[in-house]
């Protein structure tokens, strides 16, 4: 194939077109010819593509759109290109993701939520369907070469496992080459659970030996990049660069927080004011936009406890400094393309967010999510939260920002991530830049845009064509529209003139310079009414740009037109049935998906490690026992047989000093030990560790036994248990404990069991007290997650 202008590209993979000249008996008979063999590449003028996509930034963060944090290179690309005031997303993470990749929206692909709660509804199953071909695919059957580096949360939880399927991974279904991230909604930046590929690898280093996720796929990316122009320099790349940053944890090297020390001691709601103005002066909103008012239920600065300003300033110090230590890296990805002399011929989209800023922090932030995923908040009292504001963002935090934060992130809009409904959880500032394709500088555009849009943008650029079939399927249509007639003028016509939004029954529709909206529940409370019973709002934003003025009352036959118009789109593209029940979800049986592992027992073996806690029997809330059967050489034993979990909570049974050890992790704040009263001696041993669980409620302690066959080694007490979580992103790992160590026993690395592991098996008792779970607490922890 090649780049001559009659290649059919609707159909992909294109298809080999056989031979029809004379076939000779002799290759060397003058009449033998064959045309050249020519590689595939796109149409001639095609440009590489980058896509970056930062995670959980509301519009009003970075300094490109008005915000308090100094990113010099979203501004750098801006002043090659064009901001784009009102680009929006789905409010949540998995869905922007699959709506950004496949250019449909979000419930076409099945993404209505996230990947946690799918149900068997197609527009909420989390499962691409294969007539909706993901853009890297259609351009890598094209002949780019295609990479995806840092977050991916698209994978269904079902096959999230070392054995897949991978038909939903990034690479290979998703259309990627390469692929260097993490699978989740979110990950331990100083201690990551990456992939690459489908197989899991650890960091190069600890946090001591500076190491930092952010800095490490930026790295990952430059490599790819020079080594892809270095062999196919006429290739052109995708890449798709997603980094973990900004969501929570707010992990980021204390000299970048603390270039913001005492910036944000005036509160979030004077910074809403200084923001907005900073925000009129450039432009990004009109001259007589309004700020709107605090959203409902968020506190105002100066009814927060004065002993906490302290703290809850640092949270936004460090949040800060997370953005532009993020944005120094988008920098260095830059600067590498420039170096390449490739950067003027690279169609680059700069998306600041993939929702609105997040509000799953509490409403005074936490020094780990653990706290509130657990139920343990009490625990993390003021007192608590001012003795550990240090830990902020250090590898000793799993932190998060105060609500009223993500609010003030969002300047000017209402709400925040999570509402669907309202531009504070869909409206995320975007620049694109193309030096050789578009002569504009610098310059501001104000159309309509959604990240559906992305993939026909890109596609259109390139002069390839919407597919119509792909690997013998044929494709639903893109559901987006093409952003490049915006690229030459401010004044070109709107394109997208009409665009639902739904999510978690928080549902807008826009059409033609009009919003309805209904908010069915805010982002911290589970839902606590039906559908019906949602008040409708109406705004004319094309006179209203904040969404602050609601007309309902004055226009009730326009509010019922745009009601209605939801609805159609609703059912066009699998909106319906709407879905905002909590506990149905996480009963697979009841959603409708499959369950990766069933039963009371599982056996593991050596080797198996980055388990999550989807791949592993619960033994939370209930009695369980854990046998291995292990073989001690003669020089003796140490180190892990199994862990799950890390430093903000787990267990690990393993050996030390030749003794065997239970520990057991509450939140970084206490551990529980349990340990033989004799070293074990070489040879062949079953060991095992029985813990009774005390019952009467979820999180109770209980009894510790340790065992080798039928002998009795040592007892002990857990005081109280996880009821919830262990951990976001730690895993069950057979034969040593990667990422964080749950005990102080041992260190980070290094800590490998130094004998042979035969086999573990956990079995977990009848006295499950999980029924005892609050649904509404259930989905909240599915929501932080994300």
């Amino acid at each position: 194939m090649s780049t001559k202008p009659d290649v059919q590209r609707s159909t992909l993979p294109i298809p080999d077109l056989a031979y029809t000249g004379t076939v000779t008996y002799d290759a060397t008979d003058p009449d033998t010819h064959y045309p050249p063999i020519e590689r595939l590449l796109p149409p001639e003028g095609a440009p590489n593509v980058l896509v970056v996509l930062i995670d959980d930034t509301g519009f009003g963060a970075s300094s490109a759109f008005g915000g308090p944090v100094h990113t010099p290179n979203f501004e750098r690309v801006a002043a090659q290109g064009l901001k784009y005031t009102r680009f929006h997303t789905t409010a949540l993470c998995s869905p922007t993701r699959a709506a950004l990749l496949s250019g449909r929206n979000h419930h076409t692909v099945g993404m209505g939520g996230i990947t946690e709660i799918a149900t068997s509804a197609p527009g909420y199953n989390s499962l691409r369907p294969n007539n909706c071909a993901p853009l890297a695919e259609t351009l890598k059957l094209n002949g780019y070469s295609t990479a995806q580096f840092g977050k991916c949360h698209e994978v269904p939880v079902w096959q999230s496992s070392p054995v897949g399927p991978f038909d939903q991974w990034p690479s290979p279904g998703g259309g990627f080459e390469y692929f260097y991230g993490f699978i989740g909604g979110e990950t331990n930046q100083w201690y990551p659970a990456i992939y690459e590929g489908t197989t899991p690898v650890e960091p190069w280093g600890t946090p001591e030996e500076g190491y930092h996720f952010m800095a490490d796929m930026t790295q990952k990316a430059i490599d790819w990049t020079k080594q892809q122009k270095a062999l196919a320099p006429d290739k052109p790349f995708f890449t798709y660069f997603a980094p973990g940053a900004t969501h929570a944890p707010h992990h980021v090297p204390a000299e970048w927080a603390d270039k913001y020390a005492g910036k944000f001691d005036q509160g979030w709601d004077a910074l809403r004011e200084e923001t907005f103005a900073r925000q009129k002066a450039l432009g990004v909103v009109p001259e007589n936009a309004v700020l709107t008012e605090r959203s409902p239920g968020i506190p105002a600065w100066d009814e927060m406890n004065p002993e906490l300003h302290p703290v809850l300033a640092r949270e936004m110090e460090v949040y800060a400094g997370y953005l532009e230590y993020a944005d120094h890296y988008v920098g260095e990805l830059l600067d590498a393309l420039e170096e390449l002399d490739v950067l003027d011929d690279t169609l680059v989209y700069v998306i600041i967010g993939d929702n609105g800023a997040s509000a799953e922090g509490t409403m005074k932030g936490t020094t780990n999510e653990a706290f509130t995923i657990n139920h343990m908040n009490e625990l993390e009292d003021d007192a608590y939260l001012i003795e550990h504001q240090d830990d902020l963002g250090t590898p000793r935090s799993y932190n998060h920002y105060a609500i009223g934060w993500a609010h003030a992130m969002d300047t000017p809009y209402q709400w925040t991530k999570q509402v669907a409904s309202h531009w504070g959880g869909t409206r995320n500032g975007t620049i694109v830049s193309w030096p050789n394709g578009i002569a504009a500088r610098g310059e501001i555009r104000n159309q309509f845009a959604h990240v559906i849009d992305v993939a026909p943008t890109v596609l259109e650029a390139a002069g390839i064509p919407e597919p119509a079939t792909v690997h013998g399927v044929t494709q639903r249509p893109y559901e987006g529209t093409p952003m490049n007639s915006s690229f030459a003028s401010a004044d070109a016509e709107e394109t997208h003139t009409t665009q639902y939004f739904e999510m978690l029954g928080n549902r807008a529709i826009f059409h033609k310079g009009w919003t309805a909206v209904a908010k069915h529940k805010d982002p911290w409370l589970a839902s606590s009414h039906g559908l019906d019973d949602d008040v409708w709002e109406l705004y004319n934003v094309e006179e209203d740009w904040t969404q602050s003025n609601d007309l309902a009352a004055k226009e009730p036959a326009k509010l019922a037109e745009l009601q209605r118009l939801f609805l159609i789109q609703a059912a066009r593209f699998n909106v319906l049935p709407m879905d905002i029940r909590s506990a149905e979800r996480f009963n697979e049986e009841i959603a409708g998906r499959p369950a990766l592992v069933k039963g009371t027992s599982q056996t593991l073996y050596s080797g198996m490690k980055r388990l999550s806690e989807n791949s592993v029997v619960n033994i939370k809330n209930k009695s369980f026992t854990v046998t291995a059967k292990v073989t001690i050489p003669e020089s003796g034993a140490a180190g892990v047989i199994i862990a799950q979990g890390g430093s903000y909570g787990g267990w690990s049974l393993y050996l030390h000093e030749g003794t065997l050890r239970f520990a057991y992790n509450i939140m970084g704040i206490e551990t529980d030990y349990t340990t033989s009263e004799a070293v074990l001696e070489p040879g062949a041993h079953e060991l095992r560790v029985h813990f009774a669980y005390d019952g009467g409620g979820l999180g109770k302690g209980g009894a510790v036994t340790l065992f080798d066959g039928e002998t009795k080694l040592g007892e002990g007490r857990v005081s109280r248990t996880l009821p919830f979580f262990f951990s976001m992103d730690e895993t069950v790992d057979v034969g040593v404990d990667v990422a964080s160590p749950v005990s102080a026993d041992y260190e980070a690395t290094g800590n490998a069991f130094s004998g042979k592991i035969s086999w573990v098996r956990i079995d977990v008792g009848d006295d499950n007290h999980d029924h005892l779970i609050d649904p509404a607490h259930q989905m909240q922890i599915a929501m932080t997650r994300q």
